[in-house]
């Protein structure tokens, strides 16, 4: 199997019960940085029997799928033991063959963006392979200009004017959808910081942004999913999710 088929398979396992992915693919010190389950290869098949014996079967879908070199990432949607449907970013890292890290951020799904999207639909297909680095290097640079805040007046520069798909369901599409949002977010006092971004990762048209920062005063996480094309920014997905105070976190690996 390919890394992505793999990576699929194994998140499969949470609505199918196997354990037997998880013991063969990933290693056994596995490095988990969901900061709610503990780290290791047992632990992870520990939480695939536990949620077998769940009242309600936990359900699982894929959405988008590439792969950066050794590196995984998965769009999906979860309903975890009937807690309610959640979309997520899975990003797996390899090593020899076997899937020996992962990152991940959730939300829950709330609705319809005021453009009439959902969190998760729109194109899905990976393209333009020949333009993954100078997509990459785009995706990059718009996070440092525009999400960072080191030369905001740039913003025009990533986009073919007002052609922009948003999936945030509190920004409608546009830039003029998204200066709308920012100015009611300083009119509100909601600040949107972000701090310092770990890893971008792209294959193609898709490329993912792992960031730190925070959110209305909350540290967060954010991850954000652009779609390239023509050498501008298409379409944009994301999810921000508040990190947990290290007292609470169930390993020392940190978020990131």
């Amino acid at each position: 199997m390919t890394n992505i088929e793999i990576a699929k398979q194994l998140l499969t396992s949470f609505s199918t019960g196997n354990t037997e992915i998880a013991q063969k693919y990933l290693t056994t010190d596995y490095i988990q940085h969901n900061l709610a389950f503990a780290t290791g290869r047992d632990n992870f098949v520990a939480a695939i029997n536990g949620l077998e014996q769940a009242p309600v079967k936990t359900t699982f879908e894929n959405v988008r799928a590439f792969a950066d070199g050794d590196y995984v990432v998965l769009q999906s949607l979860y309903n975890f033991a009937g807690a309610g449907d959640q979309i997520g970013f899975d990003v797996f890292r390899f090593e020899n063959g076997l899937i020996a890290e992962h990152w991940d951020n959730l939300t829950n799904i709330e609705g319809n963006t005021p453009s009439g999207h959902t969190q998760f639909d729109g194109p899905t297909v990976v393209s333009e392979l020949e333009n993954t680095e100078n997509n990459k290097h785009l995706v990059s640079n718009f996070v440092r200009d525009v999400l960072r805040g080191e030369n905001p007046d740039a913003i025009t520069n990533y986009f073919a004017g007002d052609d922009y798909l948003q999936h945030n369901i509190a920004i409608a599409d546009g830039l003029s959808g998204l200066g709308s949002a920012m100015a009611e977010m300083a009119a509100q006092g909601v600040a949107m910081v972000y701090d310092r971004t770990f890893k971008i990762l792209g294959q193609g048209n898709f490329v993912l942004a792992m960031s730190e920062g925070t959110f209305a005063g909350k540290h967060v996480a954010f991850y954000d999913l652009f779609r390239v094309e023509d050498g501008k920014i298409a379409e944009h997905w994301d999810i921000v999710a508040e990190i947990p105070a290290e007292s609470d976190w169930a390993n020392s690996n940190g978020k990131f």
